[in-house]
């Protein structure tokens, strides 16, 4: 079993500090993700490249994860463009988690981007984003995007360009990870459901001819660590609640699918999920803003080194 560990940038006031302590502390690597605004939900919203850029010129080793990037709320070009500098500038260290998002109308509309296009603005967005890191002279006519004799300098340091790892927890997400990237990053999960869209996937693979070798296991897990499971259980639900529109009990979301508990049920709940498949989990801090230092130094100091002598 082969865990990799992340730390999750959610903090814009601190992306610099909380990435520096990151790999200080033997994180694998570093990811953000990113909302224009969550409608009525309070609360800071970044972009992922953005906080990358940032965190790319304050280290010099971890990788760098988006997780996600909302392809369709950007142009390809665009998109493509900035993700070759960052990869470029930080000597070949990103990969693009990328979303179709959806759960927040507003920044659709803000956009002016219909949310109902969103899985069609995506197809076209990675197939565009691949031509332009590794092809000179682009042109291209699609049903949403075009360009004509286009030519990408610097290219990305990543062969190919950065790695593609979809988000998506239904199987057409996992179809369009299998078809269009190079790894998998959902969320919401439990290890017993994780292992059974393994599985899914893995047969998908094997209808479409493509080997596994290589593919991103990945995940983005929700977690709040405290000294004791309820105190946790607490910052989870709380966490959530003030990110997420959800109908239902938010402490029940919380048990089911989030990372909680003190330091030790930590480790085994994440070996649990290095059972199931996952090899890259990004941590994703629930606890509020002033409470994400604590969060990232008890796991540097007190899962992670279990976790490597596992």
């Amino acid at each position: 079993m082969t865990l990799r560990i992340g730390s999750n940038l959610a903090d814009p006031y601190k992306t610099a500090a909380h990435a520096r302590l990151s790999e200080k502390l033997g994180f694998d690597f570093i990811g953000a993700g990113e909302h224009i605004y969550r409608d009525d939900r309070p609360g800071s919203t970044q972009i992922s490249l953005s906080a990358l850029a940032t965190a790319a010129g304050a280290t010099t080793s971890i990788r760098l994860l988006t997780s996600v990037i909302i392809v369709p709320l950007h142009h390809p070009i665009m998109l493509a463009k900035e993700a070759s500098i960052v990869d470029a500038a930080s000597g070949g260290r990103l990969t693009l988690g990328v979303g179709i998002g959806g759960e927040f109308p507003g920044e659709w509309d803000a956009l002016d981007v219909p949310v109902k296009q969103r899985g069609a603005r995506m197809d076209e967005s990675l197939i565009l984003m691949k031509r332009l890191w590794t092809e000179v002279d682009v042109t291209h006519t699609g049903r949403f995007f075009s360009c004509e004799g286009l030519t990408f300098y610097p290219s990305p340091v990543q062969e190919g360009g950065p790695p593609i790892w979809v988000g998506g927890r239904t199987e057409p997400a996992m179809k369009r990870a299998v078809d269009k990237g190079s790894g998998w990053i959902p969320y919401l999960y439990r290890p017993s459901t994780y292992a059974r869209s393994v599985e899914t996937i893995n047969n998908m693979m094997a209808d479409a001819g493509r080997t596994t070798e290589g593919f991103g296991w990945s995940l983005h897990l929700m977690t709040a660590i405290g000294e004791t499971r309820e105190e946790a259980l607490e910052l989870a639900t709380d966490g959530l609640r003030a990110g997420y529109n959800y109908d239902g009990d938010y402490r029940e979301l919380a048990e089911r699918y989030c990372l909680i508990g003190t330091p030790d049920e930590c480790v085994e709940q994440l070996k649990a999920f290095g059972e199931a498949g996952a090899e890259d989990i990004l941590l994703s801090w629930l606890a509020p803003a002033e409470r994400q230092t604590e969060q990232i130094e008890v796991t540097g100091r007190e899962i992670l080194p279990k976790l490597k002598n596992a």
